[in-house]
């Protein structure tokens, strides 16, 4: 039922509900511009108690006069692939370990696609630590593949991928991957090879040659046939190349990229070079772009002072802006993070805290933001998902399980949708 009706700068109304999740609907219509001048772009859903609301915020970027609030465009792009004006709509959404293995996502994606069309599971790395653990692809692969990320000081002169990996091949290096049984995920249609610059190299695919050469920072190779139920087997022969991992699409629908990276606070996307970047947009377009970081900034969980993340954060930010221009964003407040205080758990001091910086962050950028503290349930709520009859999240107090994972997916899921329904009736 509606508990509250506000008018905003422009005398319309929005609609929030009541209930388990308050989420918004959302005003604007992401196809039409406000009208606003450069730097007077309103914020209207500042009226709102960030640290409570259970919805999606959409702000607006003072900086660039564009009435697009939030995640307005990728709403527009959804309602043009529902109207058959439009193919595709991508996500790609970063994170840490909260979403590794395809948690949050793969119920997120099947949701989409339920809702939306589309089959496939989208961008798979050629290595993973939880490719075991993955239940949307079998993936497996050879031992002997160089991965080159973050945390090990790649060369200058190694470009990293938008997962923030570069894989080179030894000779007879493979990977697999296969089908599973699920819906939408039971076949292959349209895959794409994503790699980086380099001379010919020949490798085979399920025993058929090719020669990959490019010197983009991404290059794709596009193989268009249905290869059904059967697995794709890549093996190397050739020169080593760098190699990012392959998509898996059909040909239309929505398509969720996990770019989950364990053990990092989302700074390091800052080592992410714009040729890389604006090339992997132009191969393959994103309308919006997921950031889903916190539970490594909470190493300490009594300190509320994240200046030193908050100044590294800003230009990840206006880099990101800047390569992807035209692209929603949608910054994921951190989830409620519990620690030991003499006999109990309790939240930590330093989830509002962070919970402050990440929302100053979606505010200067202009995008939208989604408190998953709040979704949650607030103060003491991990201590409800490890301890309640339901158990939701592990007993680190800090990460969910599957059945957690899937709830937040679904929150996440019905929180867009009451924007998109909102946005489709004006």
């Amino acid at each position: 039922m509606l508990s509250e009706l506000r008018t905003d700068p422009a005398d319309k109304k929005r609609e929030l509900i009541a209930g388990k999740d308050s989420s918004k609907l959302s005003l604007s219509d992401s196809t039409q511009v406000a009208g606003t001048t450069p730097g007077s772009t309103a914020n209207p859903d500042a009226a709102y108690d960030f640290m409570s609301y259970k919805g999606i915020l959409n702000y607006a970027s003072p900086a660039s006069g564009d009435g697009n609030a939030g995640i307005d465009r990728f709403l527009a792009a959804l309602r043009d692939l529902k109207a058959g004006k439009r193919k595709k709509v991508r996500i790609a959404y970063f994170g840490d370990s909260m979403i590794e293995g395809d948690l949050i996502t793969s119920d997120l994606r099947d949701s989409l696609q339920t809702n939306f069309g589309g089959a496939g599971v989208g961008f798979v790395p050629v290595t993973s630590v939880v490719a075991t653990y993955r239940t949307t692809i079998n993936h497996t692969f050879s031992k002997d593949w160089k991965d080159y990320h973050y945390k090990n000081s790649p060369p200058s002169n190694i470009t990293l991928g938008l997962s923030g990996h570069t894989f080179f091949p030894a000779s007879g290096s493979w990977v697999r991957y296969a089908p599973v049984k699920k819906p939408r995920l039971d076949k292959f249609e349209e895959v794409s090879v994503l790699f980086g610059p380099a001379e010919a190299t020949t490798l085979s695919i399920n025993d058929k040659a090719y020669t990959l050469s490019g010197n983009q920072p991404v290059n794709r190779l596009d193989l268009r046939a249905d290869t059904g139920a059967s697995p794709l087997m890549i093996k190397y022969g050739g020169p080593s190349l760098p190699f990012y991992g392959v998509c898996f699409e059909s040909d239309n629908g929505v398509y969720v990229d996990n770019y989950s990276f364990r053990g990092i606070s989302g700074v390091e996307l800052g080592h992410l070079s714009a040729g890389m970047v604006r090339k992997m947009q132009e191969e393959r377009p994103y309308d919006l772009i997921v950031l889903h970081y916190g539970a490594n900034v909470l190493f300490r969980p009594e300190l509320t002072d994240y200046s030193w993340y908050e100044r590294p954060m800003k230009k990840v930010m206006d880099s990101l802006r800047n390569d992807l221009p035209g692209t929603s964003f949608l910054i994921v407040g951190t989830a409620d993070k519990s620690y030991r205080k003499g006999d109990r758990y309790i939240t930590a001091p330093g989830v509002e805290a962070l919970l402050k910086v990440q929302h100053e962050l979606a505010t200067g950028f202009g995008t939208g933001y989604w408190n998953l503290y709040a979704a949650m349930g607030g103060d003491g709520s991990m201590v409800k998902w490890v301890e309640g009859d339901t158990v939701l999240a592990n007993k680190d107090y800090t990460h969910l399980n599957r059945q957690g994972a899937a709830k937040v997916g679904a929150l996440l899921y019905k929180a867009i949708m009451n924007d998109y329904r909102q946005a489709e009736n004006h």
